[in-house]
Parts: C-alpha cells; structure tokens; sequence
C-alpha cells in the first residue's frame, strides 16, 4: 500500500468514525429524550421540577436536530468518497436497509419538530435552548395542541418501533459493542483494585 492510498483509507475511517460517534452521541440523546417524554406525560401539574424537566426535554430536542444537520453533512462525506468510485449493489437486502435508513433519518427530524409544534401551539416563545428562547417555527394555536400532542406522540413511537427493528438488523454490532463496553468497564474496575 502506498502512502497516498492510506492516507485515502485514512479519511474515509476518519469519516466514517465520526459518522459512528454522532450515531451514538444522537442514541443517547435519543433515549434521554423517551424516557423523558414518557415520564413528564404522567407528572400532573405543579408537580416539583415539572416545568424544568419539559425544557430539559425540549432543549434536547433542539440538540437533536443540531446533531442530525452535521450527522448528515458527514454521512454525505462517507457516501461520496464510497460511492463515486463504485456504485452500491441494488440487492433486495441493500433496498430493504437503504429503505429502513431514510425513514429513520425522516423520523430523527420528525419527533423533535413535531414536539416544536406541539409547544408552540401550545404557548409561544416556550421552547428553550438550555435557558436560551428559540426562535418560534410555528404559530400559537390553542385548538392545535390537542393534534400537536397526538402527532408528537405517534411520530415518536413509529420512530422506537423502526429503532428497535434497526437493532435487531444489526444485532451483531450492538453485541459487539456490548462486548466492548463491558471489557472496557472490567478492564477499569481491575485497574483500580490493583491500585
């Protein structure tokens, strides 16, 4: 291998490394985000931190879809340096995750705006940045909230369902990673009981 060939191979992994950190920095928010939304729909009012918890929840929605814009800047660096040169093979398996892939990237987009209308019909100016007041992207309109809150809610369970079928796809890699994390995690519990 000559040195203009790896330092080539060099930026497609660096490429595709950074595709895989902000796959899994948007897992987590993700997972932030659904086991937030789930117990701040059972809190009633006036409950204690209430109000803290939805602009939590809200300002990583907002992250989310910051994340989603660089996320997809990258993946179009990964597919234009694997793509120009050989173009993929358009096999029923490759169509079926190609296929499950652009759905998870319209629901990505989609929960986190249809939490944004379900808030601004709601009240204006009541979605937060971590304290900073975004901008609003949709009108107030109190007879929308109602549709708001069931779009929200569907849109982000349609989106766990295809997650779960996504992980199921790639159960190798996520029992690999699985692996890993727990070597990791042995390895630093046997570093300090030696210590």
């Amino acid at each position: 291998m000559n040195l203009t060939s790896a330092v080539k191979k060099a930026r497609v992994n660096s490429a595709f490394k950074q595709l895989m950190s902000v796959h899994w920095i948007m897992s987590a928010c993700y997972l932030v985000l659904f086991t937030t939304g789930s117990g701040m729909a059972r809190l009633s009012r006036g409950t204690f931190l209430r109000s803290e918890l939805y602009d939590f929840h809200k300002s990583i929605g907002a992250l989310v879809v910051a994340l989603l814009t660089w996320r997809i800047l990258v993946l179009l660096r990964v597919w234009w340096r694997k793509y120009t040169k050989n173009l993929p093979r358009f096999t029923p398996e490759w169509t079926r995750k190609f296929a499950l892939h652009t759905l998870l990237y319209l629901l990505m987009f989609a929960v986190p705006v249809s939490g944004f209308f379900f808030s601004n019909s709601y009240q204006s100016n009541n979605v937060h940045f971590f304290g900073l007041t975004l901008p609003d992207f949709f009108p107030q309109n109190s007879n929308l909230v109602d549709l708001g809150r069931s779009i929200h809610f569907w849109i982000a369970y349609t989106f766990l369902a295809l997650i779960l079928l996504h992980t199921l796809q790639q159960w190798k890699v996520v029992r690999a990673n699985w692996r890993r994390f727990k070597a990791f995690f042995i390895t630093k519990k046997l570093k300090k009981t030696a210590d």
